[in-house]
């Protein structure tokens, strides 16, 4: 077949611009996909994060570790407070770790003789005990009626807060250390398989977990519909509470661990490493792609001199050194503006607004227990063996009790009472 030029010119004009609607069509494709991957990574419009999830103990109870669903360590205003007396003592048969909640009446705790415990709250008297296959050094938390507690048998247990009676048990293989969250109907717990678990509250069936680079001790918040918790390969990480996707991979500085549980306050996670600074951390941030793995070849860039300075990690507000070398594993309390942390052998007053210590308080050891607030005064336990009462404002010493051995476990108070654990095999109440 014979085209004249006419005819030729004519079709390759229409091939012409057939390719550019092809390129265009390709181009255009390209672009909506990054358009979505941006939306995807640095909005929650694809992936919302529930709404509500979150969960709070009655008034004037202590229903879980560090009393609230922020960790916040702190009972309030109100009421009695507690004078170092001894009200009662309760025995197991092996050092106590897991740090006691009170609700209605009873305290709730795990013991290293492999049991969790229900002891009225008023006199000290057993009203049941459940047997797991390990230690307990998770702490519980009691919601509707039903405790949840792991166990180092690896399993997650739910039981009748009133009669002791197993729901259910789900077993996740690796000791469980870190204390529990609740919200939504699901139960939120670290493992020692590098693992955030979400298990559903009802039927203990896992929903989602999602693996970090190491063993997760520390407790696990819930807020706005994040789960906030870190790990021992030195991240703070926070995940859609629903779903598990990764929001937030923050890397602290060096080679430390985050072991303590945050404290949470308008959006703002407050915590510490094993290297004794804290941080500030903006919970609903979220990484940009690729982020962590991008800034290792640009920190050692800058180092050489031939990148800028790196911006600062996605997600940090700010951080403070309260020492080189100081072994921060308890969990912060705080009070307003204050942030109240065990470090090394002291307990510390910070000031997250102005960003300095207001005071340090001196112990002959280590303080591993996590101190709690109660209006005017902060307790705490240490490894010297001492119960201390300190007025918050100032850190002076209202009293302390000494107990028959180490301290790790932190107090709950309620009703003008204190409970705490210690590594001699008995909880200790005082008023």
């Amino acid at each position: 077949m014979v085209f004249n030029r006419e005819e030729l010119e004519k079709k390759r004009q229409k091939n012409k611009k057939r390719r550019r609607i092809i390129w265009l069509s390709i181009l255009g494709a390209f672009v909506l996909l990054i358009a979505v991957l941006l939306v995807y990574q640095f909005t929650d419009l694809i992936v919302p994060v529930p709404q509500g999830a979150d969960s709070s103990p009655q008034p004037g109870e202590w229903s879980m570790f560090h009393h609230d669903e922020s960790r916040s360590g702190n009972l309030g205003t109100g009421g009695a407070q507690p004078q170092g007396n001894l009200k009662w003592t309760f025995t197991t048969g092996a050092a106590i770790h897991s740090s006691p909640c009170v609700v209605d009446g009873t305290v709730y705790f795990g013991s290293q003789d492999h049991s969790i415990y229900a002891v009225d709250a008023a006199t000290g008297a057993k009203k049941w005990l459940y047997e797991t296959g390990s230690w307990v050094e998770s702490s519980p938390i009691v919601v509707g009626g039903v405790l949840y507690c792991g166990s180092n048998d690896g399993n997650l247990y739910a039981l009748n807060a009133q009669t002791g009676a197993k729901i259910w048990s789900c077993n996740m293989h690796f000791t469980l250390r870190s204390s529990p969250a609740y919200a939504n109907g699901i139960v939120y717990i670290g493992d020692d398989d590098y693992s955030l678990y979400a298990v559903n509250a009802d039927t203990g069936k896992i929903r989602w977990h999602h693996k970090t680079d190491n063993i997760v001790v520390s407790s696990p918040v819930i807020t706005g519909g994040v789960a906030a918790v870190g790990s021992a390969d030195g991240l703070f990480y926070t995940f859609n509470a629903k779903n598990g996707r990764v929001r937030l991979q923050f890397k602290t500085n060096g080679a430390t661990s985050v072991t303590s549980s945050p404290a949470i306050k308008d959006g703002v996670g407050y915590f510490t490493d094993t290297s004794g600074w804290v941080y500030a951390v903006d919970v609903r941030a979220k990484n940009w792609l690729w982020e962590n793995k991008i800034r290792l070849y640009w920190n050692v860039l800058y180092v050489y001199g031939v990148a800028p300075k790196p911006s600062k990690p996605s997600g940090l507000l700010w951080d403070y050194s309260l020492g080189f070398g100081i072994v921060s594993t308890s969990s912060p309390a705080m009070s307003g503006d204050v942030l109240y942390v065990g470090a090394g052998k002291n307990v510390v007053a910070f000031n997250v607004t102005a960003k300095q210590v207001l005071w340090t308080f001196n112990t002959n050891d280590l303080v591993l227990s996590s101190p709690a607030l109660a209006d005017t005064a902060l307790y705490f336990g240490s490894e010297d063996g001492h119960l201390y009462a300190l007025d918050k404002a100032t850190g002076a010493k209202l009293w302390d009790v000494t107990l028959g051995d180490i301290i790790t476990s932190s107090p709950a108070l309620a009703d003008g009472s204190l409970y705490i654990g210690c590594n001699d095999g008995k909880m200790y109440a005082f008023n």
